[in-house]
């Protein structure tokens, strides 16, 4: 006679099913758990600042907008490694507009922490210049506000984006 060795048969049982559906979503959890770590720590998602407060003054915004087409001013911007940054201001026709007061910030497209607020003094009629620390080359966002000479609000705002090459 042979004998034969029964082997007990491998079974799944609840405790099997319950390790595998813990493994399994316990897997998924981490994997999302690490993509969301990892998107906080990069960028916050925050476009605006405040942007109940905004939404309330957008129609300002527009009737500001209006206002500027109507002047038809338009402006050109030149900026340098060296930190100076040179902005032209000229009327529908061409002519350079004196007087103005004008201010503005510079900074990185994707953050803030490198954002440089500038004070422009004229140099020319029409031609405004402001000096700040050195830039880096890449690229960054000038937003600019000229405010004439009696006026409390900007009668111009004007955005630009700047490429500069070392």
């Amino acid at each position: 006679m042979s004998a034969s060795v029964n082997s007990p048969a491998r079974e799944l049982r609840g405790h099997h099913v319950l390790i595998m559906f813990l493994g399994f979503f316990g897997v998924i959890f981490a994997v999302n758990g690490y993509f969301l770590y990892s998107a906080l720590g990069t960028h916050t998602g925050v476009v605006s600042v405040e942007p109940y407060r905004k939404g309330l003054h957008y129609n300002d915004r527009i009737a500001l907008e209006e206002k500027q087409s109507e002047l038809g001013w338009s402006h050109g911007i030149e900026a340098g490694l060296d930190g100076r940054i040179v902005v032209r201001f000229n009327e529908r026709s061409g002519n350079p507009i004196a007087g103005l007061k004008v201010v503005g910030t510079v900074g990185r497209p994707s953050t803030n922490e490198f954002d440089r607020n500038l004070a422009f003094t004229e140099m020319a009629p029409g031609r405004y210049e402001a000096v700040t620390a050195k830039l880096e080359a890449g690229a960054w966002i000038a937003s600019l506000e000229a405010f004439p000479p009696a006026g409390n609000a900007p009668a111009y705002r004007g955005r630009n984006r700047l490429w500069l090459k070392q």
